[in-house]
C-alpha cells in the first residue's frame, strides 16, 4: 500500500489528509464546501478515487458530491430523497405523533462489490439507495414499512439513520442502526427487515426496559473475518453480539463510563476493539477532563487505557459516532476527530497517538482509504 487518506467531515467543510504508509507527515487540503455542514465523506472499497459526500446547511438544504478523482474535484449528482407511498407518522418526542419528514442525510455507505451502488441513512429515519452513482435515489422501503416504524421516536440529535454495516461474506446481509429505534437487519438486500435488539435495556428511558425498539443505538461494528460477531456503544453499554445481532450482552467491563458515540474494530485481529468513553448522556466530554481511547483485546470487559499523545487534563471535547476510522496498514493504524477541531491518529494500534490537525470545525465525521 502507497500510502492513506483520511477524509473528514466538518460543521464548516470537508478536509482531506494523506500521507504515505509511514503516517507520520501528513498534507492536510480544505476546507471543501466551506461554510457547509459536511456530515459525512465515505470512499468506495471498489475503487479508491470515487468519493461521496453528504452536504447541508438548514439554509440550502441536501446535496450529494461526488468526486472520481480521489477527491481533487466534486460535482452535485442526485439530490431527491422521496419516501415511497404515504409516509404515515412516527413518535415525536413527547409521545405524539409526527408525519415522516425527509430532512438531511446522516450516512452514506458504498457498496462492497459495485461502484455506483451506495446507500445513504437519512433523517427522518430510512435507508435509500443508489445504483447509478448517486444520480439517483430509491427508498428500500421495507425497513420504514417494518411494523414497528410507528412507535420509533427521535433521540436528542433527531430520527437518524446513523449506521450501515454490510456483511461482507452474504451480498444479500446488512444491518442499520436508528436513532432511538435500534438495530435491524435484512437478509434479502433489503426488501424485508427484522428487529436485532434482543438482549438491550433502557432503563428510564422506555416503559419496557426491555422492548423490542426504541433502544438509543450509536454504533455498530464489526470484523470483516467474523461478521457474525457485532459490537455496540449504545446510549449506555458497550454491547456484543455473537449470533448476528439475535442476542446482546454487555461487554462494558471495567469502563470509566459506559457512555460514548464511536466504536471500531482493529483491521487485523477481530477480538480488539476502541471505544472513547464520554462522562454521561448530559455531558458530552472525557471523564475527568482526560481524553482516553480504550482498547479491549479480548473482545470487550477488560479494557486498557490508551492515552500517550492525548491531553490527560482541561479537555472538555466530544468524539461523535462517525468520527473514528481504521486503516488496514500493519500495524494499522487508528483515526478519531473531536469536536474541538482535532484529529488525531495512531500508526501503532492506538499505542501513541498524534495530533494531524488542531484547529478544524468541530469533527462530524473521519473515515479513512489506504491507497494503492
Amino acid at each position: 500500500m502507497s500510502g492513506v487518506r483520511v477524509l473528514v467531515g466538518t460543521r464548516k467543510g470537508a478536509f482531506i489528509l494523506t500521507s504515505d504508509d509511514a503516517r507520520e507527515r501528513w498534507d492536510v487540503r480544505g476546507p471543501l464546501f466551506g461554510g457547509w455542514e459536511i456530515y459525512h465523506l465515505k470512499g468506495s472499497p471498489v475503487d479508491t478515487d470515487r468519493i461521496y459526500a453528504s452536504q447541508s446547511t438548514g439554509w440550502f438544504g441536501q446535496l450529494i458530491q461526488r468526486s472520481d478523482d480521489g477527491g481533487e474535484s466534486w460535482n452535485p449528482v442526485g439530490n431527491e430523497f422521496r419516501y415511497e407511498g404515504v409516509p404515515g407518522t412516527h413518535q415525536w418526542y413527547d409521545g405524539t405523533a409526527h408525519p415522516w419528514s425527509f430532512t438531511r442525510v446522516w450516512h452514506l455507505e458504498p457498496s462492497l462489490h459495485d461502484v455506483d451502488t451506495v446507500y445513504a441513512g437519512v433523517e427522518d429515519a430510512a435507508l435509500f439507495r443508489s445504483q447509478d452513482g448517486g444520480a439517483s435515489w430509491h427508498e428500500l422501503a421495507g425497513l420504514r414499512e417494518h411494523g414497528s416504524g410507528p412507535k420509533w421516536q427521535p433521540g436528542a440529535g433527531g430520527m437518524c439513520l446513523h449506521t450501515i454495516v454490510q456483511d461482507p461474506t452474504r451480498p444479500e446481509r446488512m444491518y442499520v442502526a436508528i436513532s432511538a429505534a435500534g438495530v435491524f437487519r435484512t437478509d434479502d438486500g433489503g426488501v424485508t427487515w427484522h428487529a436485532m435488539n434482543r438482549g438491550l435495556r433502557s432503563e428510564g428511558m422506555l416503559p419496557d426496559p426491555e422492548d423490542d425498539v426504541g433502544h438509543c443505538v450509536h454504533r455498530i461494528a464489526l470484523h470483516p473475518s467474523n461478521p457474525d460477531v457485532l459490537y455496540m456503544q449504545k446510549h449506555w453499554d458497550i454491547m456484543r453480539s455473537d449470533d448476528a445481532g439475535g442476542h446482546w450482552h454487555e461487554v462494558s467491563g471495567d469502563l470509566p463510563s459506559d457512555f460514548g458515540f464511536p466504536i471500531d474494530v482493529h483491521a487485523h485481529q477481530p477480538e480488539t476493539i476502541y471505544v472513547v468513553p464520554i462522562k454521561s448522556d448530559s455531558e458530552h466530554y472525557p471523564p475527568d477532563g482526560k481524553l482516553r481511547v480504550y482498547r479491549s483485546r479480548t473482545g470487550g470487559n477488560d479494557w486498557e487505557a490508551l492515552t500517550h499523545g492525548l491531553p490527560q487534563e482541561d479537555c472538555y471535547v466530544n468524539v461523535l459516532r462517525d468520527a473514528m476510522a481504521v486503516d488496514r496498514s500493519h500495524p494499522c493504524g487508528i483515526y478519531f476527530g473531536t469536536t474541538g477541531g482535532q484529529v488525531y491518529a495512531s500508526n501503532d494500534e492506538g499505542d501513541h497517538w498524534t495530533a494531524i490537525v488542531h484547529d478544524l470545525p468541530a469533527v462530524l465525521s473521519v473515515e479513512v482509504q489506504n491507497l494503492p
